[in-house]
C-alpha cells in the first residue's frame, strides 16, 4: 500500500445548472508535487475548495494520511495541516505584511495585547527559512505582486501548514517571478511538504511536478507521471482534441494609422512619471505588441488610452481625432474596445448576470433598451446566449448566470466576447489569455489574428513574451516607462528583446520608426 497525504474519493458536487465534479477521485503521494490540469470550469477549483472545507461535497469521502475527515470549513482544513494559496489574494492592502500573516492567529503577550515584535520575529525566520525575501513591516500595497502571494505562502506556513494548495498560483506573476516560484516549490518539497498545484500551464507541471491528474468537465480523465507525458499529450487529454501550441497568421497588411500618440507623460498612483514622453502609432491590420516587465508603465499607458486615468501631457489621436480628453464613452463611441488587465476591476460588475455583463457598452443602443429607457430581457438573452456559443463561455445558468460564480477564465472569455462583438476601430488588449487553458488561448489567439485581419487596429500588451512574439507584427519594448526599440516580428530574437526590456536602447533606422 502507498502512503498517501490526501484521498478524495468519489467526490461529487452540484451547482444549479451544472455538476462541477462528478464522481472525482485524486490521490496525492506524501511530499509530492501533484499537478490539476484542466480546462477552464473543469472543476480543478471546485475539488480544492472542497479540500479546503469552503464548499462540503454532495457525496465522496476525504482521507488525510490515511484517516477519514469531514471538513467542515477552512479552519478545520486550517488544525488537519492544510493551507490555500488562491487565484486572487486575501489580503488586507493598508495592514503590513505581518498584520496579514496573524490575522486570526494573533498572537498576544501576558497582559493580553497583539505580541507584534514576536509576530515580526518569525515571519522573519520563516522567510528566511523558506527564501521568501519578505520584509515583515512592510505594507501590502507597497510591495509586488510577486511579493504579495509570498505574503499568503507565509500565511499557510504561519499555521504550520504541511499540504500546500496553489490555485493558478503563475497567474498574476511575471516570468521572472514564475522562476522564483519554481524554486520555492523545490524548497517546500525539500523541507517535507506535500504540493497541489492547479494550473493550465503545461510548461510548469514539466518543471515543478512529478505527477498530474486531468480534469475535463467536472470528470478525471486520467492521473500520469509527468517526466513520461508530452505537453502535447496532457493537452490533448484537457480539451478532448489535438491542440496547436503555435499560431496560424499570414503576413500583415497594415493601412492608415489608426492610434497615434505623441510625447504622452502619465503618473501613476504615487505621483511618479509612469509613461514619459512616449510616442506610438498602430495602423489599420497590425498588431502592435508592448514587451515589458510588469511594473514599466504598461498598466497607465493602457489606462491612459481607455480614459481610465488622464495624461499629463501629449496627445492620443483615434483616426486623426484627439481624444486626449474625452469621457471613457466617448472613447468607446471613437471606436475603442478594451480587454482590461484587471478583469474584476476593470471589465466586469461581479454581481451582475452574464447577459447584462454582455451589454454594459451597448445597453443604450436600440436594440436593448424599450422607450422611456427600460431594458428589453429577450434581446438581451438572445445575444449572450450567441456570444456564449461563439466563445464557449461556460456557464452553469446560460445567460442568468451571475458572473462572480463563473471560473476566473470563463470570466475572461466573457469580457473577450464583449469587445470583440463591438467591432471596434481599435482594439487595446492587455493580458488577454491570463488564466485560460491551453484550448481557449488557442481560440483567443485566433480572433485576434481574425481581427486583425478585419482591419483592426490591435494594441497588445503581454508579459508572456511567447505569446508577444507568436502574434504581434511589430513589438515594442519598454523600460520605465520609454520606448525602448521597436521591431518587426519577422526580425525578432528574444535575447534582443529582453535587452531592450531591461533598458538598453536600440537605436537602428528599423527600431527608430514608428
Amino acid at each position: 500500500m502507498e502512503d498517501f497525504a490526501i484521498e478524495m474519493l468519489g467526490i461529487t458536487k452540484a451547482f444549479p445548472g451544472v455538476v462541477a465534479n462528478d464522481d472525482v477521485t485524486l490521490r496525492v503521494r506524501d511530499n509530492e508535487v501533484h499537478a490539476i490540469l484542466g480546462e477552464n470550469g473543469a472543476g480543478k477549483s471546485t475539488l480544492m475548495s472542497i479540500l479546503f472545507g469552503l464548499y462540503q461535497a454532495d457525496s465522496g469521502t476525504i482521507k488525510i494520511r490515511g484517516k477519514e475527515v469531514l471538513i467542515t470549513d477552512p479552519n478545520h482544513a486550517t488544525r488537519l495541516g492544510i493551507g490555500m494559496v488562491h487565484q486572487h489574494f486575501k489580503l488586507v492592502h493598508n495592514y503590513t505584511v505581518t498584520e496579514n500573516i496573524i490575522l486570526g492567529s494573533e498572537p498576544r503577550n501576558r497582559f493580553g495585547n497583539i505580541d507584534i515584535k514576536s509576530a515580526e520575529k518569525r515571519v522573519a525566520e520563516l522567510s528566511r527559512l523558506y527564501g521568501l525575501d519578505v520584509d515583515p513591516r512592510s505594507t501590502i500595497d507597497s510591495i509586488s505582486v510577486g511579493m504579495q502571494q509570498r505574503v499568503e505562502i507565509l500565511k499557510i506556513l504561519y499555521r504550520n501548514a504541511d499540504i500546500l494548495i496553489f490555485d493558478e498560483p503563475t497567474a498574476v506573476l511575471t516570468p521572472q517571478e514564475i522562476d522564483e516560484l519554481m524554486k520555492i516549490f523545490a524548497r517546500l518539497k525539500q523541507e517535507g511538504k506535500t504540493i497541489i498545484l492547479i494550473t493550465h500551464k503545461l510548461r510548469e507541471i514539466k518543471q515543478a511536478a512529478s505527477r498530474c491528474t486531468v480534469l475535463r468537465r467536472g470528470k478525471v480523465i486520467g492521473t500520469v507521471n509527468v517526466a513520461d507525458a508530452t505537453e502535447s499529450e496532457m493537452a490533448s487529454m484537457m480539451v478532448g482534441r489535438d491542440v496547436k501550441f503555435s499560431v496560424d497568421k499570414a503576413v500583415c497588411n497594415p493601412g492608415k494609422v489608426v492610434l497615434e500618440i505623441k510625447d504622452l507623460t502619465v503618473r501613476n498612483n504615487r505621483g511618479l512619471q509612469a509613461v514619459k514622453n512616449l510616442s506610438l502609432s498602430v495602423r489599420s491590420g497590425e498588431i502592435l505588441g508592448i514587451a515589458g516587465v510588469d511594473g514599466n508603465g504598461q498598466s497607465e499607458l493602457v489606462e491612459a488610452l481607455t480614459g481610465l486615468r488622464p495624461a499629463e501631457k501629449g496627445t492620443i489621436l483615434v483616426n486623426g481625432k484627439d481624444i486626449t480628453k474625452t469621457s471613457i464613452r466617448e472613447r468607446i463611441g471613437a471606436g475603442i474596445g478594451h480587454i482590461p488587465e484587471d478583469r474584476h476591476k476593470h471589465g466586469l460588475v461581479l454581481d451582475f448576470r452574464l447577459d447584462e455583463n454582455l451589454i454594459l457598452k451597448t445597453y443604450r443602443s436600440k436594440n436593448y433598451a424599450k422607450p422611456f429607457g427600460v431594458l428589453d430581457p429577450k434581446p438581451i438573452r438572445e445575444n449572450a446566449e450567441r456570444l456564449i456559443a461563439m466563445f464557449d463561455i461556460r456557464a452553469g445558468q446560460g445567460p442568468a448566470t451571475k458572473a462572480k460564480s463563473m471560473s476566473g477564465g470563463n470570466q475572461q472569455k466573457a469580457i473577450i466576447a464583449r469587445e470583440i462583438d463591438l467591432s471596434p476601430d481599435l482594439l487595446v488588449i492587455s493580458q488577454p489569455t491570463r488564466g485560460l487553458d491551453v484550448g481557449a488561448i488557442e481560440n483567443i489567439h485566433k480572433r485576434i489574428v481574425e481581427e486583425r485581419d478585419k482591419g483592426r487596429a490591435i494594441l497588445l500588451v503581454s508579459f508572456e513574451l511567447d505569446e508577444i512574439m507568436a502574434l504581434c507584427d511589430r513589438i515594442a519594448a519598454i523600460s520605465k516607462g520609454e520606448i525602448t526599440g521597436i521591431i518587426d516580428q519577422s526580425d525578432a530574437e528574444e535575447h534582443e528583446i529582453g535587452a531592450m526590456m531591461a533598458g538598453i536602447q536600440k537605436t537602428t533606422p528599423k527600431a527608430a520608426s514608428v
